[in-house]
């Protein structure tokens, strides 16, 4: 038996969710199931999930990340990565890994930024982590990708990108990336989209929100746990690692098992192998309550309208990040986070856009000036003379970089 959540309690939703798909009715034949199994399944499902058989990026998709508003993000991404090989040593070979990459835009101006730099670029073999195959293909295109035969070197059928003449791999997930070597980790707008479990605060302690069929089995409704749960050694984990006083103030936590998982992953490599890792995201430095949203075509909607459909995403929650790479591993240092516009322009941003003014088209700059706004700004443009519905937001604020790297390599640009 299941208990209804007072409609009350939940946030305003922006319209009532559609008819069920088919394919996701079998999930609930247990009954009802969380909404981290809800996201895994609505995001990566093999046939309907949205990452898997589509282009979700840019004007044309979803929503729009950082390298798909200007080529400068992944200039300075590049500059960072250069920045940590160059305290590594400058080894002469590096696994360079991008965790989600997109349609492959931010490397591909990471390599092409880089590209004179031949000591670092040859030093580089890309991996990247990518579940869908559609994307998959977006990225062999946009890096330049080139199937060459290797078979004299018994290693067969060889991936390389022309833009810099580096070795690409594709994985479906960091462990299958080969260890041994320093590794330069990336993960961009990665960990929001892993799936969260939210708990709720009752008269006996914390409930965990699940979704279930409504009774007709033609829509989805929220509802509440009736006995503790599986994940609720994640909640107790993190309440742990959180000020009492913190924890009084909520109603509503979420915490994300995958992203604690992934963290450990990331620094356990880093401990053995040498190197860092780059986290950029929307989050908190804190406990995070209630962030849970989906978006479809650059519009809000509600979380549970027509599954597959949209992107769900939930604030990242930094602190926890830094606890669960500190509880696994003495070797590493965790620093950060800063807001993404304090890191870029430590970075060089400014320098980089005034340069690049220099020489352009009045339509360049302007796109240069809405670029630049977009990843360091806050709110909207002052400058901005267009329409009204296509007012460039900045994200400088609301986004942040954390760094996790070896403490052998010292503190990482630009966190010192």
């Amino acid at each position: 038996m299941t208990t209804l959540i007072n409609p009350t309690l939940l946030k305003p939703q922006l319209q009532s969710p559609s008819t069920a798909p088919a394919y996701t009715i079998h999930l609930f034949r247990g009954g009802p199931i969380s909404i981290a199994e809800y996201m895994e399944e609505v995001l990566t499902n093999p046939k309907a999930g949205f990452y898997i058989n589509r282009d979700v990026f840019g004007a044309e998709g979803d929503f729009i990340t950082s390298p798909e508003v200007s080529q400068m993000f992944g200039e300075m991404i590049g500059v960072w990565a250069m920045c940590l090989w160059e305290q590594m040593g400058q080894p002469n070979r590096v696994n360079l890994v991008e965790l989600g990459p997109g349609r492959g835009t931010l490397m591909m101006d990471l390599l092409r930024g880089a590209s004179k730099f031949k000591n670092f670029t040859e030093s580089l073999h890309l991996h990247l982590v990518e579940c869908s195959p559609t994307l998959q293909k977006l990225q062999h295109q946009n890096l330049k990708c080139v199937d060459e035969d290797h078979m004299a070197d018994n290693v067969g059928k060889r991936t390389i990108s022309t833009l810099a003449g580096t070795p690409v791999s594709w994985h479906s997930a960091l462990e299958q990336v080969p260890s041994g070597l320093p590794t330069i980790i990336i993960a961009h707008e990665f960990y929001d989209a892993l799936p969260v479990h939210q708990f709720q605060r009752v008269s006996h302690g914390w409930c965990e929100k699940m979704v279930d069929l409504e009774e007709d089995s033609s829509t989805f409704r929220f509802v509440l746990s009736p006995q503790p749960t599986p994940a609720i050694l994640y909640l107790m984990k993190r309440c742990k690692w959180a000020a009492t006083e913190e924890i009084a103030k909520l109603d509503q936590i979420e915490v994300c098992p995958k992203a604690m998982e992934l963290t450990q992953t990331i620094a356990k490599r880093i401990s053995s192998d040498g190197g860092g890792a780059l986290i950029i995201d929307y989050g908190l430095n804190k406990v995070v309550s209630d962030s849970l949203q989906a978006i479809r075509k650059h519009k809000f909607v509600h979380i549970l309208d027509n599954p597959g459909s949209a992107d769900l995403s939930a604030y990242v929650d930094f602190a926890s990040i830094r606890r669960s790479a500190e509880e696994v591993s003495g070797e590493v240092s965790v620093h950060g986070p800063m807001t993404q516009s304090q890191f870029l322009g430590s970075l060089g941003i400014n320098f980089r856009v005034e340069a690049l003014l220099q020489n352009c088209t009045e339509e360049q700059a302007e796109s240069l000036r809405t670029g630049y706004w977009r990843l360091v700004g806050e709110g909207e443009a002052p400058f901005w003379e267009g329409p009204e519905e296509e007012v460039p937001i900045g994200m400088g604020t609301r986004y942040m970089a954390m760094s996790i790297v070896n403490k052998k390599q010292g503190t990482p640009v630009p966190f010192q």
